[in-house]
């Protein structure tokens, strides 16, 4: 294939390509990234045409890598395995990876404290599951571990979901209110001793003209 390149021509239904004509032939296409460089004139070996191809595919799974992340933090492993879904082989994963890695865009140190800064603002939940949905994302244990560290304190964390769910508890009386209010909170993973003086801290939040008869009541 190797030759002389008489024409770079952009493609028409991909803008961010372009055609490599050798010898006013059609050769093959690259983006125009890799074909930056390149001019009219120019003598092209196979061993360069090889290597103009193999950065194309490194930068075709650049890109979709780019995209994949455009929509919110991933972890490294839910890059790689979307790269390998998509049909890239290994070294062209590993050398987009390093890309990657290098302009800070993944690493899982940060995407773990990412997960739960977001978490604890808006989901919150126990640290046993996130540990579990950082280990869904292929984070391991070490970095996990180093991101829980600085992660708020399981009851504050348990308040605040209770807070976000008691307002589809209203009318309720205790004992559906404190199974539901309980249910919810031992889904996102809190531990009973966790849960248990949350349930009448916020039934008593919820009734606070009458907490003195309410508690009364509803002691066993």
């Amino acid at each position: 294939m190797a030759g002389i390149i008489t024409a770079i021509e952009p493609q028409k239904k991909h803008p961010d390509r372009v055609n490599i004509y050798l010898d006013g032939e059609f050769a093959f296409g690259l983006s125009n990234v890799v074909a930056a460089w390149l001019r009219s004139g120019q003598a092209l070996s196979d061993e360069k045409i090889a290597s103009l191809q193999e950065e194309d595919k490194i930068e075709g799974a650049y890109q979709r890598a780019l995209h994949f992340l455009s929509y919110r933090p991933r972890s490294v492993h839910e890059v790689k395995d979307r790269l390998g879904t998509a049909g890239y082989d290994p070294l062209v994963i590993s050398e987009v990876l390093l890309r990657l890695e290098k302009k800070g865009y993944i690493g899982d140190a940060q995407f773990a404290q990412q997960w739960i800064e977001n978490r604890v603002a808006f989901r919150p939940r126990s640290h046993r599951a996130l540990k579990y949905e950082l280990r869904q994302k292929g984070v391991n244990e070490e970095v996990i571990t180093d991101a829980l560290a600085s992660a708020p304190d399981e009851d504050s964390q348990a308040r605040k979901a209770a807070a976000k769910y008691h307002r589809r508890l209203q009318g309720l009386e205790w004992k559906p209110f404190a199974n539901r209010l309980g249910g919810y909170l031992g889904r996102l993973g809190f531990s009973y001793p966790v849960i248990k003086p949350i349930i009448l801290e916020t039934w008593q939040q919820m009734h606070a003209e009458d907490s003195t008869e309410i508690i009364g009541n509803t002691e066993e």
